[in-house]
């Protein structure tokens, strides 16, 4: 039976209802993975060292994805829950035509400047080459990227998360079977990664854009429309702690990389390279949570069921909770077995990543409820807010810990400072969620 936006909640209805975006988020992950693992142990240290360190530079371009996605999401909900489809329709559709026009403005404008991007990164002369090919190929399929990060909160708001995790699998799957071929067996390294990689986000964005286009039993369908600047910048404003969390996260492991290039050459951006892979994962289950849910809120927002967002709010916090204590038990008994996935063909390397990752495991507790937050004021229309909580988290935090607990604790400093910076977050976060409680009812 399909779940509506409109219905009442439980525990087993939600965690239905939001399982498909977990597994999308998990998905797009590991495909993201898995050309770094092919990279690392076909193609060495050096070149998977060299796609760490312009990976930020991807991301920061998908960016727009995550907040049109999530911001435009909360205003197609909330339209939804005020029963006016046609206007959701509209505004969905701007949204997505938008997205395709900036998504190739900004493809072209970083084409130009990559090379210089790569030298203002620091890559030195042996990694500089691959950072270049790897961008060059990848580059390539940026605006798909960006549509099929839109897509996954769109194909909430517009009740089909299940398809929305079929195309997610179907992308994942690509990538994963390239990359065994071009890496694995023909050798092509960095530059099958990339290209293994731009096969996959053509099928993830290409097909719900095909799906959309045309007639569907789901809430939403693109429609002819025109830029409502109001209507736009509001989502943009509304999604941009999104957005900024993206950007935030990007510029923050380029600062990561800066320092472990001070205190421990490639190998420490190698170490941090392969625990980002892995967090990854682990941090998809609560993206995929918070972006599935997201739309629930905003639709009973927009309906004024008070009752039911306090319903949401409560189950939302205990399946958190129990998410917190089990990925953190898992990220401590699986972390041999990963690291060795990733750098086991080199024992000091190894022993330095295991270390590593044993300590950031312990951002499981806190960061589930930290993203949830800033999303739960997302899901509202609270742009700022949520703004603030993510670029308190994403950057203010991160970059305070990641310059002073090095100055302190030298090495050791650069692994403790996520963990601090996320306990940080965790406080405003809770003051930020308590306070708002009598505005927004939720509580």
């Amino acid at each position: 039976m399909r779940i509506q936006l409109s219905d009442h909640f439980t525990y087993k209805r939600l965690l239905r209802f939001v399982y498909p975006s977990i597994l999308m988020m998990i998905f797009t992950s590991i495909y993201g993975v898995v050309d770094g693992l092919f990279v690392s142990n076909f193609a060495g240290k050096i070149p998977f060292a060299a796609v760490n360190l312009v990976m930020p530079v991807l991301t920061i371009m998908s960016t727009l994805g995550f907040m049109i996605g999530t911001g435009g999401s909360a205003v197609v909900g909330i339209t939804l829950g005020e029963r006016d489809r046609d206007r959701a329709n509209r505004y969905f559709s701007m949204f997505i035509y938008t997205l395709i026009g900036v998504g190739i403005i900004v493809t072209v404008i970083c084409e130009l400047l990559l090379t210089r991007l790569v030298s203002l990164l620091g890559a030195d002369t042996a990694m500089a080459p691959y950072c270049v090919l790897y961008c060059r190929i990848t580059m390539i399929s940026i605006p798909m990227f960006m549509l099929q990060v839109a897509f996954q909160t769109f194909f909430n708001t517009a009740e089909k998360p299940k398809l929305g995790l079929f195309i997610t699998v179907a992308a994942g799957l690509t990538n994963m079977v390239l990359d065994g071929i071009l890496v694995g067996i023909f050798h092509w390294g960095v530059a099958g990664a990339a290209v293994a990689t731009v096969c996959s986000e053509f099928i993830g964005g290409g097909i719900p854009l095909i799906y959309f286009s045309r007639k569907n039993d789901s809430l939403l369908r693109l429609v002819p429309a025109r830029i409502e600047w109001k209507i736009l910048g509001r989502a943009c404003f509304n999604g941009s702690s999104e957005m900024m969390s993206s950007i935030s996260g990007s510029l923050v492991t380029v600062l990561y990389n800066y320092q472990l290039m001070r205190f421990a050459g490639s190998d420490g951006v190698a170490a941090y390279g392969a625990i980002m892979y892995v967090m990854f994962i682990f941090l998809a289950i609560f993206l995929g949570f918070t972006f599935g849910s997201a739309p629930i809120m905003s639709y009973h927002y927009g309906a004024g069921n008070k009752d039911e967002m306090k319903n949401l709010l409560r189950i939302a916090v205990r399946i958190l909770s129990v998410f917190a204590v089990a990925m953190l038990s898992l990220g401590e008994i699986s972390s041999g077995l990963v690291t060795r996935f990733f750098v086991g063909y080199d024992a000091e390397l190894y022993r330095m990543t295991l270390h590593a990752f044993r300590i950031y495991s312990l951002v499981f507790l806190v960061s589930g409820f930290n993203i949830y937050a800033s999303s739960l004021f997302t899901s509202l229309g609270d742009g700022l807010v949520s703004a603030i909580l993510s670029f308190i988290r994403t950057l203010v935090f991160q970059v305070i810990c990641i310059l002073l607990l090095p100055v302190l604790f030298g090495l050791e400093g650069i692994w403790w400072a996520s963990v601090a910076a996320e306990l940080m977050a965790f406080a405003v976060s809770a003051y930020f969620v308590i306070g708002k409680r009598k505005k927004y009812q939720y509580m």
